[in-house]
């Protein structure tokens, strides 16, 4: 465990209020003691109790409690902390901190503290991207505030979807503890191959057999498992999202320039196996552009391609943990413990990658953990989420093997 923290959380008014229940409890899960401050718009959609309750301490509304204030209570709790967190850090908040605005109890909090401050912001997509909030979040950062997220998806609003959503309580707690210098690091002194990404392979020169993944989740997990400080290997195929800080990247193409790169980068402590690999490609691809004609559309003589999970967990340089993916469309559950049983994996996260599902290309996920001892469903959350949650169970069944 990480070493105890003295964290402030400042939960402000907006519908990601919610999650603020379930990071307090991340927190205390991790030793940390938690005190809050609820602002008046925050009391609309959570309430001082469920707050209370789970931190084990009073919550914290009014600047003007006579009980708190005979002994500058608003100063007491910014200094008593090692890290002030706000979550949601909507853009009324963000505004007086960045202008040095003290009227109610969180922003005098915010502008008393002398701790590392974390923002978490949440707010439509428009607002976030109005030019006043972007200059806000600017200073901020110059003033040395740090932010984790936001992330882009749903919205709270009927149909609008964006740049906005507040991260997961998983991504803030790791953002939290590497500010506080105290977060766990499991991983280091151990290396890590990661595989992400779709595979590539061409029909002639300008067309290919490919799928609809992003990138997204192999990245995060690349990224993750570089935070806990290991040295990390990451193999993408073709994507269009930025490299995660920490990694050395490692670009390909096709199934097989992905399976050349994973064994040069053996041996590992650990592979995840994140990368959509198409199963097959065309026996022979066209050296020129295949044209139209009257004969009608080619022929396509397809080839299994190779089987890296497979490859890699019943080859002689196996690292200790292999992880596979199992991108389904249904019977998720059922084609994933066949698969596990047939790479020799030692476990598989399966995922539904259906049109309903949503996991293909977008940024949440939601997946079963299948391993020998049985199934573990987890909730949806961010694809960053996910990989936090997963780095956590690679080191801790690393540990168990050491």
């Amino acid at each position: 465990m990480s070493s105890p923290a003295r964290i402030l959380l400042v939960i402000g008014g907006g519908i990601a209020a919610y999650k603020s229940l379930d990071l307090i409890r991340r927190l205390k899960e991790r030793g940390h003691s938690v005190r809050a401050i609820l602002t008046a718009a925050a009391a609309e959609f959570v309430t001082p109790l469920s707050v209370a309750t789970l931190t084990g301490e009073r919550c914290f509304q009014s600047l003007f409690d006579l009980t708190d204030e005979h002994d500058v209570g608003h100063i007491r709790l910014a200094r008593d902390a090692d890290l002030v967190i706000v979550a949601p850090a909507t853009a009324d908040l963000l505004a007086k901190l960045a202008n040095g605005l003290a009227n109610d109890l969180a922003s005098t909090a915010l502008v008393a503290t002398t701790a590392p401050v974390l923002a978490a912001p949440a707010m439509n997509p428009t607002m976030w991207a109005h030019p006043a909030t972007q200059r806000n979040v600017t200073r901020l950062k110059e003033d040395g505030v740090a932010f984790v997220g936001p992330e882009t998806g749903l919205m709270a609003e009927r149909g609008e979807n964006g740049l906005g959503r507040m991260s997961e309580p998983l991504a803030i707690v790791a953002a939290a503890e590497g500010l506080l210098g105290s977060g766990e690091k499991p991983l280091v002194g151990k290396t890590v191959l990661v595989t992400s990404g779709p595979t590539h392979e061409p029909i002639d020169p300008v067309r290919v057999l490919a799928n609809r993944s992003s990138g997204r989740q192999g990245h995060a997990i690349a990224e993750a498992a570089a935070r806990a400080g290991a040295t990390v290997t990451l193999v993408t195929g073709p994507v269009a999202i930025p490299d995660p800080e920490g990694v050395a990247v490692i670009r390909v193409e096709t199934a097989r320039e992905m399976l050349a790169a994973v064994e040069a980068a053996l041996p590992a402590d650990a592979a995840v196996f994140a990368a959509a690999v198409a199963d097959w490609r065309v026996a022979e691809d066209s050296g020129q552009k295949i044209k139209k004609g009257a004969g009608g559309p080619p022929t396509l003589a397809l080839v299994e391609n190779p089987d890296i999970l497979a490859t890699v967990a019943k080859g002689a340089r196996r690292p200790a943990i292999v992880v596979g993916f199992a991108a389904e469309t249904e019977r998720v559950v059922e084609h994933a413990k066949a698969k596990l049983a047939r790479k020799g994996a030692d476990f598989i996260v399966a995922n539904d990658v259906s049109e309903a599902g949503g996991a293909m290309g977008g940024e949440d996920n939601s997946v079963h953990i299948v391993g020998p001892e049985g199934v573990e469903s987890w909730p949806s959350m961010t694809k960053r989420a996910v990989a936090a949650a997963l780095v956590e169970r690679i080191a801790a069944a690393l540990g168990a093997r050491t």
